[in-house]
């Protein structure tokens, strides 16, 4: 076993779980959301395939929302929330590394090659993602209280932040896990 490969796995299993959690947010699972705002005495948290009370799908319309002043007739915030699809490609990636990490720790340096490759990809992937959940939550919550409502971040911005930072850890891991020792051993007698 080449324990080289260990570090990264363990980060980059840790980031998959994270991402994993964020995809299936509201309104899948109402606990893990993006934006968390109250309208009419209606509780709304926003995710990934829809928020609250809307069907389950990408890209969907937050100007049917019933606002005073029907505040989301932007296409650029409706057209981000079809962007909100890397959440689960970057979950893909992380899952990729994580089996390829498998093979790394089962003594193969090409495992931990592409485990490093794929690591890579998910945390620009994710990185790129973070930053569109926040631009994208952050102008929704900032027109809501322009009009009087209650809005605030949900946790599943910080649990994308958090798979993005064990993503970055388990690339470099994996990245010097690639230099270790990956020959057989040989008992001598």
């Amino acid at each position: 076993m080449a324990l080289s490969a260990g570090p990264g796995l363990f980060f980059c299993f840790a980031a998959l779980v994270l991402l994993v959690f964020a995809t299936v947010s509201a309104p899948i699972w109402e606990s893990i959301s993006f934006l968390n705002t109250n309208i009419g005495g209606r509780e709304i948290h926003f995710g990934v395939f829809g928020y609250t009370g809307s069907a389950r799908h990408l890209g969907y319309p937050i100007d049917q929302l019933n606002t005073r002043n029907g505040l989301f007739n932007s296409t650029v915030i409706h057209n981000l929330t079809y962007v909100l699809v890397l959440h689960p490609i970057a979950a893909g990636f992380a899952f990729i590394a994580v089996i390829f990490g498998l093979c790394g720790a089962a003594s193969h340096r090409v495992g931990t090659i592409i485990m490093s490759v794929a690591a890579l990809l998910a945390t620009i992937i994710t990185l790129v993602v973070w930053v569109i959940d926040m631009v994208l939550f952050g102008i929704t919550r900032n027109k809501l209280r322009d009009q009087g409502y209650p809005a605030q971040y949900g946790n599943a911005n910080w649990l994308v932040l958090g798979a993005f930072i064990a993503l970055l850890l388990g690339t470099c891991t994996s990245f010097f896990g690639i230099f270790g020792s990956y020959r057989k051993r040989t008992n001598r007698y």
